[in-house]
């Protein structure tokens, strides 16, 4: 064999043997963190699991759901709904906890992206609109671009949060701020018939969504029509509330 022809050979082997390193080196989802069992589901973006035979608190990494426990603050809409999602979805369930730069906040609690059956949870909320994206601060920021892509597609469909107008903002959700606008409005004699308790309400984007009594976002939901039946309100253009 001449000289070319080895060098050729060579270098061939020599991109097989670097592709197949890089591949067997490569993170897949199924196999990010290390695998637990989630014992306890605290509320949407909280959750304990058991590590080393230690139970661990564990708050997920750059998303926040509305709150249903807070000592201060009353339960917020989608909060009910982001605390269910994440028992039915976790509870009781094999996990992968994968950790970012800084293990732990100021509480103590491990801060993680939690995987399960292939798919990370944190992403998960946010596709469903019961989480928006924050506490954003360096150096656990490694998937808040791809955060930042799939909330905007949750803002543009109006699920979840993203469906009451001005409640989910970077400073927090804003429901005191609807609840005031709902009261003043009810307020006002010319608001409602009495026997037409349905709200319609256009969002930021221009969707009309109507809202009935059983709806979790009615009572911060700011009427700007009213309808007597849910035929009357898809009739005037007005559809339900994405869950």
């Amino acid at each position: 064999m001449d000289t070319f022809k080895c060098r050729k050979y060579i270098t061939g082997y020599l991109f097989i043997f670097i592709f197949s390193i890089l591949v067997g080196c490569s993170t897949t989802s199924s196999d990010v963190g290390e695998k637990t069992v989630v014992t306890n589901v605290v509320d949407g973006d909280t959750l304990d699991v058991m590590i080393n035979n230690k139970e661990e608190r564990i708050r997920l990494l750059l998303v926040d759901t509305p709150e249903t426990k807070h000592p201060s603050k009353p339960v917020q809409p989608f909060g009910p709904e982001a605390s269910q999602f994440a028992k039915d979805t976790l509870e009781g369930k094999e996990v992968r906890v994968e950790l970012d730069v800084s293990e732990r906040d100021k509480y103590g609690r491990l801060l993680a992206y939690i995987w399960i059956d292939g798919k990370m949870f944190n992403e998960m909320l946010l596709e469903k609109g019961l989480a928006r994206v924050a506490y954003v601060y360096a150096p656990n920021t490694k998937y808040v671009d791809q955060f930042y892509e799939i909330q905007k597609k949750a803002q543009k469909q109006g699920v979840g949060i993203w469906s009451i107008e001005n409640y989910a903002t970077e400073e927090g959700f804003q429901e005191e701020k609807a609840s005031t606008s709902t009261k003043e409005q009810e307020s006002s004699p010319s608001s409602k018939n009495e026997d037409c308790v349905i709200k319609g309400n256009i969002n930021s984007k221009g969707e009309k969504i109507y809202h009935t009594p059983d709806s979790s976002s009615y009572k911060v939901t700011k009427p700007e029509m009213w309808f007597c039946t849910e035929e009357e309100a898809k009739a005037a253009g007005f559809r339900a509330p994405i869950r």
